[in-house]
Formats: C-alpha cells, structure tokens, sequence
C-alpha cells in the first residue's frame, strides 16, 4: 500500500466533565466547541476540505475498550478495507468490525502497548452541508 495514514482524523480523551471542558478550552483557547467538541477545518495537499475532531468524552466511556488509557487517537486513511487487511496479513490486532456511516468509514486496530487506534476513512463533504 503506497499511503496508509493521511492526517490525524481526531483526538478523543477521556474527562471528568466534558462540558466543562469543552466550555474551559472555548472561553481559553477559542475553540469553536459544540456537542462533540470542536472540529478543525484544513486543507490536503489537493486542496480538498478536510476535518479532524478534537472530543472530550465522558470518563466511563467503554469507546476506548480494550484499551485502559485515556485517550485514543482517530487517524485518517485512504482505503480502509484494503489497510485493514494488510495489518491483519502483518500481525496487527484488529478490535471489531468495520463500521460505515454516511461520514466515512471507521476500524480499529491496537498498537504494540494496546493503545485502541480508530482509523478514519472520511467522506468530509458531509460534515459541509
């Protein structure tokens, strides 16, 4: 595969208050937050409109499950199918079934401390409507 990762597709992390944390990291730092937390709005390399999500989620959440950590990374790739098979045929764990949202595309891996990776295949002009 010529391109595995693309960009970073998002920060998840885990919060003792979301809200306030969202509403903390808009009155500091200017972040244009919303119910999910803010999204970046960025340009690739072929001047294609693109996101990446910054979230803060609840502290009980089982999203991040296997992983025991606090956060988990999203990553954004060109073909997820085809990236999934190649860790697979790699030794990669894979976590669950693909799942597809008119948003994109979605799969998990772990890497080697069994951090839970969520890689992203984004279809961003819906996000633009």
């Amino acid at each position: 595969m010529k391109n595995r990762v693309t960009g970073i597709g998002g920060i998840f992390f885990k919060s003792e208050d979301p809200d306030a944390a969202k509403a903390w990291y808009k009155k500091h730092l200017g972040l244009d937050t919303d119910n999910y937390g803010c999204t970046f709005w960025w340009k690739d390399k072929k001047g294609n409109d693109c996101s990446t999500q910054w979230s803060p989620m609840d502290k009980e959440t089982s999203y991040f499950e296997p992983s025991k950590n606090q956060f988990m990374m999203n990553f954004r790739v060109e073909n997820l199918d085809e990236l999934l098979k190649t860790l697979k045929a790699e030794g990669v764990t894979l976590v669950g079934e693909p799942e597809s949202y008119d948003y994109g595309k979605f799969g998990w891996i772990l890497d080697a401390e069994g951090n839970k990776i969520e890689l992203w295949e984004p279809v961003d002009k819906v996000f633009l409507k």
